[in-house]
C-alpha cells in the first residue's frame, strides 16, 4: 500500500543536498574529524617539508626532492622518524579544526545574509575564512612549534614532554607564540584564497550543492595547491621562527632568539636571497593538495551524515 508524503517530510533528494543550516555541533564534530585526518594522513610529507625549508641544513639532511628525502630518511633514520611530533599535532588539530569550521560556517552565513541576501558571497567566504583562522591558529601555534622542533634533523628532544619542558625552561612560554603574528600573516591570506577557491570551484563542479564526493575532493585539492603556492615565502619565515635553527642564525650573527616577522624576512633573505623564500615549495604543495582534499571530503561527508542521522531520528519510525 503506497504512502503519501506530507510536505513537511524530508524527501530522499533532501538527503543528497548538503545542509545549509546544520547545527554548530555538527560543524564542530565534522571539523574535528576532518582536521585530525588531514594532518595524520599526509604527516610524513609535512615532516619532509619542514626539513627542506631548513636554510642551512646539515650535510646528511640535504635533499634534492620529496621522494629522495623520503627514501633517505627511511633508510638512515627509520620510518618512525617521519612521525615525530604527530601526537601533539593530533592533540591540537581536533579542537582547532572544530572551532575553525564552526566559526567559518557561522560567519559565512551571517555575512552572506547581509551582503547577498543569503546567496553565496565570495567576500563573505574570504572574511569568514580569515576570522576562523585567528581562532584556529591560537590553538595550533604551540603545537606547530613543538611539532617542527621534533621534525628537524638531529632534533635533541627525547619526546613530546621533553620538548615542552625544555622550551618552557629555556625560552619561556612566549616561545610557543613567537611565530603567531607570522602564522596569522600567512594563514589569513592562505585561508581567504583557500575558501574563495573552494567555493568558486564548487560553483563550477557542484552548482546545486549536492553531496558529491568527487567535487569536494577536486575542489579541495585545487584550493589547497593554489593557497600553498602563494604563501610559501611566509611559511619559510614561520618555520625559521618556530625552529630557531641554530646553525643558520649563528652564521648571520643573530644572538639569542629570533622574533618578529620583519626580522625573519631579513634573516631568510640574508641567508639565501629570494630563492630561499621558496624552499620546500614542491613538498608544501604535495602536502596541501591531498590534505585539503581529505579535509573537505571528510568534513562534507560528516556534515551530511550527521544531519541525515538527525533527520531520521526526528522523523521516527514510519
Amino acid at each position: 500500500m503506497s504512502q503519501v508524503k506530507s510536505d513537511d517530510e524530508p524527501s530522499d533528494n533532501d538527503y543528497e543536498s548538503l545542509p545549509p543550516h546544520a547545527s554548530v555541533a555538527t560543524h564542530m564534530t565534522a571539523g574535528a574529524v576532518a582536521g585530525v585526518l588531514e594532518h595524520t594522513v599526509m604527516y610524513p610529507v609535512d615532516s619532509i617539508k619542514t626539513r627542506m625549508q631548513s636554510l642551512q641544513p646539515e650535510p646528511n639532511a640535504q635533499y634534492r626532492g620529496v621522494f629522495q628525502a623520503l627514501r633517505m630518511i627511511i633508510k638512515t633514520e627509520g620510518v618512525l622518524r617521519l612521525l615525530r611530533g604527530l601526537n601533539i599535532t593530533m592533540m591540537g588539530a581536533g579542537p582547532a579544526h572544530a572551532l575553525y569550521f564552526a566559526c567559518y560556517e557561522q560567519v559565512k552565513r551571517s555575512l552572506s545574509d547581509v551582503i547577498q541576501s543569503g546567496g553565496n558571497s565570495h567576500l563573505a567566504n574570504g572574511v569568514a575564512g580569515s576570522v576562523a583562522t585567528v581562532f584556529h591558529d591560537a590553538f595550533m601555534n604551540p603545537a606547530e612549534v613543538v611539532k617542527q622542533r621534533m621534525q628537524m634533523y638531529n632534533s635533541p628532544y627525547r619526546g613530546l614532554w621533553d620538548c615542552l619542558k625544555t622550551i618552557t625552561r629555556n625560552e619561556g612560554l612566549g616561545a610557543f607564540y613567537r611565530s603567531y603574528s607570522t602564522q596569522l600573516t600567512m594563514n589569513i591570506p592562505f585561508q581567504a584564497v583557500h575558501f574563495i577557491s573552494y567555493e568558486l570551484s564548487q560553483e563550477q563542479f557542484n552548482p546545486h550543492r549536492l553531496y558529491h564526493p568527487v567535487s569536494h575532493v577536486l575542489s579541495g585539492a585545487a584550493a589547497g595547491a593554489l593557497s600553498a603556492l602563494i604563501t610559501t615565502p611566509l611559511d619559510v619565515c614561520k618555520t625559521l621562527l618556530n625552529t630557531q635553527e641554530n646553525v643558520a642564525l649563528t652564521s648571520v650573527n643573530v644572538s639569542g632568539h629570533l622574533s618578529g616577522m620583519a626580522n625573519a624576512f631579513r634573516t631568510v633573505y640574508r641567508l639565501g636571497g629570494l630563492p630561499a623564500f621558496f624552499r620546500g615549495t614542491h613538498a608544501r604543495v604535495i602536502y596541501q593538495m591531498p590534505s585539503t582534499a581529505i579535509a573537505w571530503s571528510v568534513y562534507e561527508f560528516f556534515k551530511y551524515f550527521l544531519t541525515k542521522q538527525r533527520h531520521d531520528q526526528e522523523a521516527g519510525p514510519r
